[in-house]
């Protein structure tokens, strides 16, 4: 899984010696006739749904055996509020199982609607899964909530681990009214516990049960550049320790390196290879002259396999072990692991070392170095033993294992030596046996994120513009150019570039689009030609008024709330334009902006006007900085911001001769 592209976070349960479900067809169990009756403070209409119970019981035996019970009722608010109608229990074939799986709509009428097994279905988690690891059952209501109902369901699922831990997310963006984790142990056992984005919350102990619970919990709303949700809803980390001698309950786990050790003893075996993959292996570094040319050779290639999105948090530890490289390799087809896998195996061929590493995709602050714990972690990369002679900037010097450079396997459009900006700055996990160790991911200077472009552009007597434009774009802002170049056919591409034209220009006509990916990917470059009537303002016959900003950066930031909950995420970037504007026969400036220079610990910007004869250059520059700011600092980051777009639409005035 990764960042924002991959699965949403399910809640996967395991389950217990469990009371049978008793309800009578046309009812409802008493849990959730108490839940549909519980009162609810008044929200805010932006608000689609609030949970009214979010719990889980969770009863671990002797061998490690798990059997879980989850409840979940929801109160449906208004009509975007129904996707919250549904149920979705993820089990891995080989472990796992969903014993029961049972549903109820309440509506506002009080009539019951029951959601039997003959309402539920049980399908592959991602299209075309040849390996049928992973499946969902599933109960889809969404139909049939209208506002004012309520959803509920409870399932009963039961796994295996392969280590004693747990994760439990009190909330997901809705807000909640009563979330609840109840662990019940053997005798001997002991549980520990850590509280992330909250205080430390204590359980509530009786004969080995623990509970802990929390009330009446916000909702986490929107924000522009606002972090991942799992760094702002409070979650659970819970590791459960047998007596000392207990056999068949997994690995405890006391440090990063004991997670190491795990994560590399259930991935070794599946370095797999055959004599096709070799010569495979072989022919695609053949014409690399440098060690990086052949290690971006083998990226390229397995960037192609083909992906599905499966985190690797599923499957209570069955889901950290990749598919064996030599299958993956035959079938093109594979995870995050499974990529990285194969690429560390090919790598291996190549007589090049290199180590998994696993990491949060999507939130630079998610992974707390407190809970050693798979749990912690969603995806799945590689980290290659590099020369002083490699120089990329996703290197980065590891105090055991030297000099490495971070790549992911998974992001087709990211180019070996580059990160995407989602997984930078986070914590992540080098698994590298007994020498393993969590590690800062690199953060690339914003030169490396840089967009350049020049313009040029002549405006007539009538105030039309008719434009020439040339972008190019390096690092990670080229990989984000080449995601929507890909992403969308020829058409809709180019009215893409149309709407951005129009955002500025309102009535241009773009007549030319000229896209040109470069073949390393590090690189993407764009021409665009066009011409807008009336972009100018003509005033009492005589004054015409214009912005030299005739195109939008393509990275907006849009600070015009005065007030903010959350922190701003800042992603590490540059951008610089000139434009040249040829100015209409019989106009002279009357008055143009002054320059501009602004300084903040977050970025810089520049901006500058002059006039040679009859051409006007205008040129502005931002640099923004890797980093997140508290949301005490909001304002700052505002005023910042605010500056930099009144200084871009800030008009120069022409007067007639």
């Amino acid at each position: 899984m990764r960042g924002k592209i991959g699965l949403p976070t399910l809640a996967f349960v395991v389950a217990s010696t469990l009371p049978p479900f008793v309800c009578a067809a046309e009812d409802a169990p008493a849990w959730v006739r108490e839940a549909a009756a519980t009162a609810m403070p008044k929200y805010d209409a932006k608000v689609p749904a609030v949970v009214l119970l979010n719990e889980q019981h969770l009863t671990v035996d002797d061998n490690g055996r798990r059997t879980c019970r989850t409840r979940r009722a929801v109160r449906v608010l208004s009509r975007d509020g129904r996707e919250y109608a549904r149920a979705a229990e993820i089990y891995l074939t080989g472990t796992g199982k969903i014993r029961e799986l049972h549903g109820w709509l309440v509506p506002p009428s009080g009539e019951v609607r029951r959601y039997g097994k003959d309402k539920t279905a049980d399908i592959a988690l991602v299209e075309n899964d040849v390996y049928n690891d992973y499946r969902v059952r599933a109960i889809l209501a969404e139909h049939d909530a209208d506002p004012g109902s309520v959803f509920a369901y409870e399932a009963i699922s039961e796994d295996k681990s392969i280590f004693t831990q747990w994760l439990w997310e009190f909330q997901d963006r809705l807000p909640a009214l009563r979330s609840r984790f109840v662990l019940s142990l053997p005798g001997g056992w002991r549980a520990e516990t850590f509280t992330f984005n909250a205080d430390t919350l204590q359980p509530m102990v009786t004969e080995g049960t623990y509970t802990w619970e929390l009330k009446n919990l916000p909702f986490l709303e929107s924000e522009p550049a606002s972090p991942d949700f799992s760094t702002l809803a409070p979650w659970l980390g819970v590791s459960f320790v047998p007596p000392n001698g207990a056999r068949g309950a997994g690995p405890s786990f006391t440090s990063w390196a004991d997670v190491s050790r795990f994560q590399t003893e259930v991935a070794e075996p599946q370095q797999t290879s055959t004599d096709s993959m070799g010569e495979k292996t072989r022919a695609l570094v053949s014409n690399g002259t440098t060690e990086f040319e052949r290690i971006a050779a083998l990226g390229r290639y397995v960037q192609n396999v083909k992906y599905i999105a499966i985190s690797t948090r599923l499957g209570r530890g069955g889901g950290y072990r990749p598919h064996p490289a030599a299958e993956v390799f035959t079938k093109s087809y594979g995870d995050c692991k499974d990529k990285a896998n194969l690429m560390r195996t090919m790598l291996k061929i190549a007589g090049i070392p290199s180590y998994l590493v696993a990491i949060y995709s999507g939130a630079r602050t998610h992974v707390r170095e407190a809970w050693p714990s798979p749990w912690q972690f969603n995806h799945m990369i590689l980290a290659v033993k590099v020369s002083p002679q490699t120089v990329a900037p996703s290197v980065i010097e590891h105090p055991q294992l030297g000099r490495l450079m971070i790549f992911d396997p998974t992001d087709e459009m990211t180019p070996p030596g580059y990160l995407p900006d989602y997984e930078q700055d986070s914590l992540a996990l080098v698994l590298a046996g007994d020498s393993g160790a969590l590690a800062r991911m690199p953060v690339t200077p914003p030169s490396a994120n840089r967009v350049e472009r020049e313009a040029d552009v002549t405006l007539d007597a009538e105030g039309t513009i008719s434009a020439k434009a040339r972008e190019h774009s390096y690092g990670e802002r080229a990989a984000n150019a080449r995601r929507s170049f890909v992403r969308y056919s020829r058409p809709d591409y180019l009215k893409r570039i149309e709407r951005w034209v129009a955002s500025t220009a309102t009535e241009a006509t773009v007549s030319k689009v000229e896209p040109e990916p470069v073949k390393n990917g590090t690189e993407f470059n764009l021409g665009i030609e066009f011409s807008a009537p009336r972009y100018a303002q003509m005033l009492q016959g005589r004054l015409m008024m214009f912005r030299p900003a005739v195109l939008a950066r393509t990275t907006q930031y849009p600070f015009a709330a005065e007030k903010r909950k959350y922190p701003v995420v800042l992603d590490s970037e540059s951008y610089s334009e000139t434009v040249r504007v040829t100015l209409p026969a019989g106009f002279e400036v009357d008055e143009m902006p002054e320059s501009a220079k602004l300084d903040a610990p977050f970025g810089t910007y520049r901006c500058s006007y002059a006039v040679n004869g009859g051409m006007l250059l205008f040129t502005r520059s931002l640099e923004v900085k890797a980093t997140t700011v508290p949301a005490a600092e909001y304002g700052r980051v505002r005023e910042f911001f605010g500056q930099v777009v009144g200084s871009e639409q800030s008009p120069v005035v022409l007067v007639k001769k």
